[in-house]
């Protein structure tokens, strides 16, 4: 371990070298003594006019061409290029053209910037939802409540006989007192939450076919959805969503990274760990449970959080959509069980983190701390010090993640549940265990 000595030595090193890049000080004027000018001939400056302009058409060449060839990467077409030529003869000036593959003469631009046809068949999938809550004070004089709107949007997913169904952020719908959902026509209706997971950030909210107009109904489309395992760190990302509640805008860029673990507060407080996709295409206030979607118009990713800070841009987050439609497809296909049907796993414990899973090299996930006597646990055999990875098919890191999935399964269920062994060094093995309802002992 350095000593205090050799750190401020350090740091008295870095500023002095600091220091070094900056020739202005408080007692000049910042400008160097001038030199004698040299006389330079016409030759002399013909020269350097010719150098300067020989210059400047390589590195206008260079550049165009590089631009060509990164449109023509990224979108993966053809780039129709038309070649000019002309020349004097007898007859007078003769043009022709040709198309060929790969030239750089001439290029549609248009590529590289229009993607109005991708966004045109998607933004009839794509709503506004405005969220209208009331939020407390306290005062002097007592509870003070305040009518609160919130901008946010969604994506048409699903639809049945009765529902269409949109999935959006937890957070764009939490508090709510009531739903409006506003199609790309303008046609506002009410919606009602479906499901929510605060856990990763996901929520259903659903809208009775026969409150929609006909004519609405005709131009709403169901979102396609893509494979965001398949997605390429680099390639061409589009958000389009209701940015600062003003109405759907489209932004561009690329996948700036994937399965970026980030940290966000659920309802309750609580800290939980998801892994998202990270673009740099803008992401604004109100673009929260809008769409991420590739080059072929298909949705990869639910718009879900931006990162302000004072050392970068500004980096959006989106929910990956192979891991999101499971989640909210258990939204759509079933209702929150209700307190007497409630399931109960039979156990005690806390959230395994990131730093407690390096200090005690356990798994993430729920350390058991108590069983429940008679309870599904351990009739299944998991015991203290056994940490829960997996649950019903999905990834448990917390709690949250755990109240959530469960909130769905009524009591008498078996699932299956993969267990890290505390007995056998933490190595994993999956237990199938039939839910109950609550263990008096537990209560």
């Amino acid at each position: 371990m350095r000593n205090g000595g050799e750190f401020m030595s350090d740091m008295y090193n870095n500023q002095s070298q600091g220091e070094s890049f900056y020739q202005w000080t408080p007692y000049d004027d910042g400008r160097q003594p001038k030199k004698p000018k040299k006389q330079k001939t016409l030759l002399s400056k013909v020269g350097q006019t010719a150098l300067v302009a020989l210059v400047f058409g390589l590195i206008a060449g260079i550049t165009f061409e590089s631009v060509v060839t990164v449109s023509h990467k990224m979108f993966g077409r053809d780039v129709d290029i038309e070649q000019t030529q002309t020349s004097d003869d007898e007859s007078g000036p003769v043009t022709s053209t040709d198309t060929t593959e790969g030239a750089t003469t001439v290029s549609n631009i248009d590529i590289a910037t229009d993607v109005s046809d991708i966004t045109g068949n998607v933004l009839p999938a794509i709503v506004q939802v405005t969220n209208v809550g009331l939020v407390e004070y306290q005062t002097f004089f007592g509870t003070y409540q305040q009518e609160v709107n919130q901008a946010g949007s969604g994506i048409i997913i699903s639809q049945d006989d009765k529902n269409i169904y949109i999935a959006t952020n937890n957070h764009v719908v939490s508090g709510a007192e009531t739903l409006t959902i506003t199609f790309s026509d303008g046609e506002a209706v009410e919606g009602t939450i479906k499901g929510t997971d605060s856990s990763c950030d996901l929520a259903v909210v659903s809208v009775p076919v026969k409150k929609i107009p006909e004519k609405t109904l005709s131009t709403i489309k169901i979102a396609t959805l893509g494979d965001s395992d398949k997605v390429d760190v680099g390639e061409f990302a589009i958000v389009v969503g209701n940015a600062m509640g003003y109405g759907t805008s489209v932004t561009t860029g690329i996948v700036s990274a994937k399965d970026r673990e980030v940290s966000v507060e659920d309802d309750a407080g609580n800290v939980v760990n998801n892994k998202l996709i990270q673009t740099d295409a803008a992401v604004n206030p109100g673009n929260s449970g809008g769409a991420l979607l590739n080059a072929k118009g298909e949705v990869i990713g639910i718009v879900s959080v931006k990162l302000v800070d004072t050392r970068t841009e500004g980096m959006g987050y989106a929910i990956p959509i192979s891991f999101a439609w499971d989640i909210i497809k258990q939204m759509i296909d079933n209702d929150e069980v209700s307190a007497l049907d409630a399931s109960y796993l039979g156990i005690a414990g806390y959230d395994v983190t990131a730093e407690d899973a390096e200090k005690y090299d356990v798994p993430l996930g729920i350390y058991v701390m108590k069983v429940a006597k008679d309870s599904g646990a351990e009739a299944a055999g998991i015991e203290e010090k056994d940490v829960i990875t997996s649950f019903n098919g999905r990834t448990v890191t917390s709690f949250s993640t755990l109240d959530n999935i469960m909130k769905y399964i009524p009591a008498g269920t078996t699932v299956d549940v993969t267990v890290a062994k505390a007995s056998n060094n933490y190595k994993e093995e999956t237990v199938q265990v039939t839910l109950t309802h609550k263990a008096e002992d537990m209560r």
